[in-house]
This record gives structure tokens, C-alpha cells and sequence, in this order.
């Protein structure tokens, strides 16, 4: 486990170092023609103010105990966004315990008439995106989760490998970008559990897609985004702000997914 999270640290910081072009860095004319991209592991070490042999050896997942001022000056380097830092930081942290258990706790069942009072789309799922309950209009504008078996029924892989889902929603790349993100965030706090492991595999050779966003190594913490799909039977599109409420019963794993309308204002029309 101790590897796992050494090896997904090492992971990341590539993947950041290999999305920092270097003229973003101000290296634009250093080192004479580039083979691969992004920056060498050798410029981030410079800009970060430790050794090459140092910094390669934290990408290589080694069991280096870099103190809070080298990850500190790692992420002014790669000039990660504040959501990024933070990721950066729960990964190094060795105060952290190693491995989140994934808590597979049943959801209480006073919830699922609570959000059938709800009058916009709204579900519940955990940290595996998993789909636990669901209101009358989520089933009819989202996705009707109940033809999918329990086991089967997850956000992530339903965006990518329902065909149904995916032609209705409008702003499919953007949305399922920022979706992988999510789920990587969550794919990252859980290194031990092959769960993650065997969906990734999975969704990796049922989607291309997929496989191409998943090896970006974006991470992004939960914040409102908006999703653009067509109602069912008809050519209207629908506009959807998602916000999410978190910890329910202090299950911290748990959150509910509400799609709130977003109003469109006409009174500029022509």
C-alpha cells in the first residue's frame, strides 16, 4: 500500500510535468530541440530548486521523503491550480493513512422519499460513483437507472457507454472531461482498492475515449458544473447547473447530485 501511494504521486507529477509547455515556464529556448513533451524532469527540478536525481526519483515513485517546502515548490513549478496543489499535497502527506477504506455501507432509507420530493433531477452516489437512489426526474431526463442491475449502475461508465445518454447530452466532451476528473480524484484517495482498478481496466477497453481522458491525469474536485442535454422526445435542450450536497448521516462518501435549471434570459433577443 505504502508503494501504491508513492507510485500515484510519481504518477501525477509526470502528468503535470508533461502538460506545462515550455514556454509557459519561461524555458521556451532552453535545451535545443524537445522529443517529448512538456517539460524534461530536469527543468522542473531547476525551477523547483532541488536535484534532477531528486526530483526524478519522486516521479519514479520511489520512497522519497520530501518535506512540505520540496512539494510546495514542486507545485509553484508545475504551476498547479489551487485544486491541483491540494491533490498534490493529500498525495504526499504522510500524516494521511495510506489507503481510504471505501465505506460499502447501505443507503438509509429515509432518503429515497426525500429526494422524490425534489422537483428537479437529482440522484445519490458515493466516491465509486455508483448510483444508489434516484427521483422520478432524474429517471425521465437523465437516465432511467433502473434498467441498469445494481452492480451496473455507474455514473461513469453510464456516461460513456450509453449511447442514449451520449447523444442527448449537448456538451458531451466537456462534461465527460470534467467527470473523469472527479472520478480520478476519488480513483487517487483509494489506491488499494482493486475495485477502481478493475472499472478503469474495464472502461478503458470498452471506451477509447475514455482511455485518452484517463491517461491526461486530470483531477478536479467536486464544484457546480453544467450539463446541456435534450429532453427525451423532444428537440428542446435543457440547461442544468449540478450541485452536489455532501455527507449524509456522516457518510462522507455520500452526496446528493441535484441538476437545478438554469434560467435562460430572453429579454435580450432580438
Amino acid at each position: 500500500m505504502e508503494n501504491n501511494r508513492f507510485k500515484t504521486l510519481g504518477a501525477y507529477l509526470k502528468s503535470r510535468r508533461e502538460r506545462l509547455q515550455p514556454d509557459q515556464a519561461g524555458l521556451g529556448g532552453s535545451y535545443g530541440q524537445r522529443r517529448t513533451p512538456g517539460l524534461r524532469r530536469e527543468e522542473v527540478a531547476i525551477l523547483a530548486g532541488v536535484s534532477a536525481t531528486y526530483y526524478t526519483w519522486l516521479e519514479q515513485g520511489r520512497e522519497v521523503n520530501a518535506s512540505r517546502e520540496v512539494m510546495e515548490n514542486i507545485a509553484v513549478a508545475l504551476q498547479l491550480t489551487p485544486d491541483e496543489k491540494t491533490h498534490l499535497m493529500q498525495l504526499w502527506n504522510p500524516h494521511e493513512p495510506v489507503t481510504v477504506p471505501f465505506q460499502d455501507r447501505r443507503l438509509k432509507p429515509h432518503w429515497q422519499p426525500i429526494i422524490n420530493q425534489l422537483t428537479d433531477p437529482s440522484f445519490i452516489t458515493n466516491e465509486r460513483s455508483e448510483v444508489l437512489a434516484w427521483n422520478p426526474a432524474a429517471a425521465a431526463i437523465l437516465a432511467d437507472f433502473a434498467v441498469w442491475p445494481a452492480d451496473e449502475r455507474i455514473m461513469i461508465r453510464i456516461l460513456f457507454t450509453s449511447p442514449e445518454l451520449r447523444g442527448r447530452i449537448r456538451n458531451w466532451e466537456e462534461f465527460a472531461r470534467h467527470s473523469v476528473a472527479v472520478f480520478r480524484t476519488y480513483y487517487d484517495k483509494h489506491p488499494g482498492d482493486p475495485w477502481f482498478s478493475e472499472l478503469v481496466q474495464q472502461l478503458c477497453a470498452e471506451s477509447g475515449e475514455f482511455a485518452a481522458i484517463w491517461k491526461l491525469h486530470q483531477i478536479q474536485i467536486k464544484k457546480v458544473t453544467r450539463l446541456m442535454v435534450q429532453a427525451p422526445g423532444t428537440d428542446d435542450i435543457l440547461s442544468f447547473d449540478i450541485r452536489s450536497l455532501m455527507s449524509l448521516d456522516d457518510q462522507p462518501d455520500l452526496h446528493i447530485c441535484v441538476y437545478t435549471p438554469v434560467l435562460v434570459d430572453n429579454s435580450k433577443a432580438i
